[in-house]
């Protein structure tokens, strides 16, 4: 399998259906047009038809292939070669016409992710990498920063839609990395946070209750710039659907590890 073919043609794909967004991004009435998944979980009809045609031209590249989908418009999961997608990863920021948000798309082969594809579509920004090929943002080669520890990093990180129980320990590191590192900015898009830790404009980023597809994308991209993704307990397997826990930093890794670990157990 060619994945340097295969995910130069998916980063084309991604500005094709940018196009069809940032087009419903001026017209966009969140009044008449938002729907609730959840209490606070927005979606729309931009959400569902960039969701179908990934999914069309996706299914012609790869027919063998199957789906993981943030707006389920396929089901198609049991399959060693599967599609992860968020068509819209930042819907919110979208709606009330804020940047950032993006497009991400990536391929798992098994228990890997092979191709990661983020495109941010305020700025125009396609990072994407191929497994073993580098990382890139619109052509220009990608690596994380050099720092060296947390209290010279700035990091980033989001709020799940539910907090549930576990919002106090959760609120606990968001307060630790607030007085240790130059800041904790909360940009809205996982996918773009991850995607700025590969690129070297954030060190690091850490959430919890994030879904696959949020950061499936960015999980190779981050790879193949020198950085780490693993759980709140240090495993590198996170390929499951709800709920993930999610470090991801350069250098600072282990110690934004060690940090997350003082306040949440197993």
């Amino acid at each position: 399998m060619d994945l340097q073919s295969i995910c130069i043609k998916v980063t084309e794909l991604t500005k094709e259906v940018g196009k069809f967004i940032q087009q419903e991004a001026s017209k966009f009435d969140i009044d008449q047009s938002a729907e609730h998944k959840g209490a606070n979980e927005l979606v729309s009809y931009v959400d569902k038809e960039a969701e179908k045609l990934l999914v069309s031209t996706l299914t012609q590249l790869l027919p063998e292939a199957g789906f993981i989908t943030e707006e389920g418009t396929i089901e198609k999961d049991n399959f060693d070669l599967c599609w992860i997608i968020d068509p819209l990863d930042g819907t919110t920021n979208f709606m009330h016409q804020l940047p950032l948000y993006a497009i991400s798309v990536a391929l798992k082969y098994k228990n890997e992710i092979v191709i990661g594809v983020v495109h941010e579509l305020n700025r125009d920004e396609c990072f994407y990498a191929w497994q073993g090929g580098g990382a890139y943002v619109n052509g220009k080669k990608i690596q994380v920063a050099k720092t060296k520890t947390v209290s010279e990093s700035l990091v980033v990180t989001g709020f799940p839609y539910s907090m549930d129980t576990r919002a106090d320990k959760y609120m606990n590191i968001v307060r630790d990395f607030q007085l240790s590192t130059h800041g904790v900015r909360r940009l809205g898009s996982a996918a773009t946070d991850m995607a700025y830790v590969a690129c070297g404009r954030l060190d690091g980023y850490f959430e919890f209750n994030v879904k696959l597809w949020d950061i499936a994308g960015g999980v190779c991209i981050l790879a193949e710039a020198g950085g780490k993704t693993t759980d709140f307990n240090g495993n590198s397997n996170i390929g499951k659907v709800q709920g993930i826990e999610v470090v991801a930093a350069g250098l600072i890794h282990q110690e934004m590890l060690d940090i997350v670990k003082r306040y949440w157990a197993d």
